[in-house]
């Protein structure tokens, strides 16, 4: 084990909820924390540095950007799960939802090349193991990520 991290036994979980407003400039702070989290749970570096970051980063500023519209008297919730082997991560705004399917498309195709969005939720289906839409009080965006 490197030095400096303590041995952290399986049993441990971990579970964070952070209400924001609909502020962009929120987002760097709250990827540094879920980063910091997992870290001290000795996920894998890739992991705490790229998919992660850039995964909850795209979840966070659709949700402010679309989903609330940018209307800084609505909020964004972040919550956080995580254990020793899965890291979950749930972004809810106060939009009415999208279908994620449908508004999922290949940055890589003509079409898309040349434009400047929608590559968002591309990321975050590259970078997760898993990520869904569902409406609880709120649209949520769920983002799981296992333990290489």
């Amino acid at each position: 084990m490197p030095s400096g991290r303590l041995a952290v036994p399986s049993e441990i979980r971990m579970r964070l909820e952070i209400e924001i407003p609909s502020d962009v400039d929120y987002i760097e702070q709250i990827v540094g924390l879920v980063q910091r989290e997992c870290r001290m749970l000795d996920f894998p570096a890739r992991a705490c540095s790229l998919n992660v970051p850039v995964a909850l980063s795209e979840a966070l500023s659709n949700a402010i950007l679309r989903g609330n519209e940018g209307d800084r008297a609505r909020w964004v919730r972040m919550r956080l799960c995580l254990d020793s082997t899965l890291l979950v991560l749930e972004v809810q705004d106060e939009g009415l939802g999208f279908d994620l399917d449908e508004c999922t498309e290949d940055p890589t195709e003509d079409a898309n090349i040349l434009r400047e969005d929608g590559r968002g939720l591309f990321l975050m289906r590259a970078l997760m193991d898993r990520v869904e839409r569902f409406h609880d009080g709120g649209n949520v965006v769920r983002l799981t990520l296992r333990r290489a």
